[in-house]
């Protein structure tokens, strides 16, 4: 009976990320560009996600020739806008205390999510908050008349 030889690359971390979604986001990107690239720790992160910073983060790999292309493409800056077939220009969110695009949206309020989780009775409780990554500032979701127009 044959045996399959396995075949040991080495790879080299290109991002580090806290949590999944955005880990594979940035692995997307790479795909999208044709760079082969690998999560590692997924897993162990999957089953307690609450040590996800004890073994440093989600690692986003990729072959030792690929890293510079692959540096470049996650670092591209957040478009300012971009057009959505079918329905036009679609302009980014910024953040309303200094204009970053560099904001997320948080449906949660993490501090609660977690410590109840981590006590075994986990309460979403939500929290509908944007959230800059350059200044701090932290504010309220906003219905706009547009996006509830038909």
């Amino acid at each position: 009976m044959a045996r399959d030889e396995v075949e040991f690359r080495p790879l080299v971390t290109v991002g580090r990320f806290r949590d999944l979604p955005t880990a594979f986001l940035a692995k997307g990107r790479l795909d999208s560009a044709g760079i082969e690239s690998f999560i590692g720790d997924e897993n162990i992160v999957r089953m307690n996600w609450f040590i996800s910073n004890l073994v440093g983060g989600i690692k986003l790999q990729v072959k030792p020739e690929d890293l510079e292309t692959a540096r470049q493409i996650l670092d591209q800056p957040i478009p300012e806008g971009f057009d959505v077939e079918g329905v036009g220009q679609y302009e980014q969110p910024r953040c309303p205390t200094c204009h970053s695009l560099d904001i997320s949206f948080e449906e949660l309020n993490k501090p609660v999510a977690y410590a109840t989780a981590w006590a075994g009775v986990p309460v979403p409780l939500p929290s509908n908050t944007w959230k800059c990554h350059a200044c701090g500032q932290r504010w309220e979701e906003v219905e706009s008349d547009d996006n509830n127009s038909g």
